[in-house]
């Protein structure tokens, strides 16, 4: 007795575009001709700006931070998709390069592949470029130091019996961060038997700047100031 062979073979049907032989999908549509129907990259913006700042070279990353990166390096490439990531949430992206623009031109450009289900089980594959103008803007540490606004803390270390200039009782140490001047004191306890008060004043009580923000002051007194940093 003759056994039947139940494989069922899916057949191949026309391109309701081009008359084709394909697979049956729900669009009946080559890719060719879906391709020509349907922009999945549609609403992607194909130019963008990023800023830099001229001064320490970074490249602002938004909402607030700045970050370092040479040209066509894996940080800039993470800035830029970081930059186009609201424009790529209805779509997959699979991969991303550079494309080589002159170094000084200040555009960047990024070649971006992306792909999206347009229907069940069809997938959609498209491969664009999007052109990054680089427009300058200083960054918030530049613009403090630049308006001789740059310390967040002080350290005056004073001295009752000798002067260090540039203050005619001791120095003050001027800092961007505040872990920074902790340090400071703790080496000056560390190596000098010395006393010291903490407070809060107005930077702009001060020479360095003509701003109002409070900034942390370390008073630091010694005898021995001057002889540590004579040496």
């Amino acid at each position: 007795m003759e056994t039947l062979d139940s494989t069922t073979s899916v057949g191949l049907i026309a391109c309701c575009e081009c008359g084709l032989p394909i697979q049956p999908n729900s669009a009946n549509m080559c890719s060719g001709c879906l391709r020509s129907k349907i922009d999945i990259t549609e609403g992607i913006s194909r130019t963008c700006t990023i800023y830099i700042c001229k001064f320490c070279q970074r490249y602002f990353v938004p909402p607030n931070g700045w970050m370092r990166a040479e040209l066509e390096s894996k940080e800039l490439l993470s800035i830029c998709l970081k930059k186009m990531k609201p424009s790529l949430m209805k779509v997959r992206l699979t991969d991303a390069c550079f494309v080589w623009t002159e170094a000084h031109s200040k555009r960047i450009k990024v070649k971006m592949t992306v792909q999206k289900e347009v229907f069940s089980s069809t997938i959609l594959q498209q491969t664009f470029v999007v052109e990054f103008t680089v427009h300058n803007q200083m960054c918030d540490d530049c613009r403090r130091s630049e308006a001789k606004d740059f310390w967040r803390a002080c350290v005056q270390a004073h001295s009752q019996c000798t002067g260090v200039k540039p203050v005619p009782t001791g120095i003050d140490f001027f800092f961007a961060k505040l872990q920074e001047a902790r340090k400071l004191v703790d080496f000056l306890l560390m190596v000098l038997p010395c006393k010291y008060h903490y407070a809060q004043r107005k930077a702009g009580h001060g020479f360095v700047s003509k701003k109002h923000g409070l900034a942390d002051v370390w008073l630091v007194r010694s005898n021995q100031v001057g002889s540590i940093f004579e040496n």
